[in-house]
């Protein structure tokens, strides 16, 4: 039996190209891309999920593994990976704005902690929220859809297909509502807060002996607690929408 180059590219095709994408994928996905996991296990769990899809995968391009067009395919394979886990990515990073959001109000924002996900600093509240929203995310089987999700793609957007066919133009209005689940989320705290600075404001104009900065703190600290444990009563109900939203985007964009 022989089997010549091209046929051998093929087969070999079926689990490099599903390789490349899914790696892309887990790079910025959450969870599994946190920096934590080491990249040495996020490539062997890449490797695993492509081994377990390369006999359901279309037929692959037979290309010279040293050509461009090879180097164009990989290329492609990455932006595909990256568009997806930007977009599931969003999902997170409302939950760690409307944590800066409520502890700047409770005047929280000076405590901030290392953010390894990230690279950075994020206040204590934000981190809290990474970490609700993950285990929210991972009960709700998100992580299995959206590796369904991935394995989808090799149909409706198969390898070799340009990359100028995704609807980018959803990927891009992501990061606007980014931006509005934020802010809706966070807004009660935030008039709340925004009430209870006024009120002190007034004091302050009509007693001005009165020692408004003593008592404003902890009493802004307290309704600050008030209004975040109201937050956080109201999180698994809207962050089962979001997800469904999101994952709905996701499907969307490659066309699914």
């Amino acid at each position: 039996m022989t089997i010549s180059t091209p046929e051998l590219m093929m087969i070999m095709g079926k689990l490099w190209w599903p390789f490349i994408r899914i790696a892309a994928v887990l790079w910025l996905m959450p969870f599994f891309g946190d920096p934590r996991i080491t990249p040495t296990v996020r490539i062997l769990f890449a490797l695993i999920i492509a081994i377990i899809i390369a006999p359901i995968m279309p037929a692959m391009p037979a290309v010279d593994p040293f050509s461009l067009a090879s180097v164009t395919l990989a290329v492609e394979q990455i932006v595909f990976g990256v568009v997806l886990g930007l977009s599931l990515n969003m999902l997170f990073t409302v939950m760690i704005m409307v944590g800066q959001f409520v502890s700047m109000q409770m005047g929280l924002s000076m405590a901030i902690m290392n953010d390894p996900a990230n690279g950075g600093s994020a206040p204590i509240i934000s981190q809290i929220m990474m970490i609700f929203a993950t285990l929210l995310f991972l009960a709700l089987n998100g992580h299995l859809i959206a590796i369904d999700i991935i394995i989808e793609s090799f149909r409706t957007w198969p390898v070799g297909s340009s990359v100028f066919q995704l609807d980018l133009h959803k990927a891009i209005m992501l990061y606007g509502w980014m931006f509005g689940a934020a802010l809706m989320l966070s807004m009660p705290a935030i008039i709340a807060m925004l009430l209870v600075n006024i009120t002190f404001g007034v004091m302050n104009r009509s007693a001005p002996s009165l020692n408004v900065f003593s008592l404003g703190f902890p009493m802004g600290m307290m309704m600050g607690l008030i209004c975040l444990s109201l937050v956080f009563s109201a999180i698994p109900s809207r962050f089962l929408d979001f997800t469904v939203y999101v994952l709905a985007q996701m499907r969307a964009i490659i066309g699914g």
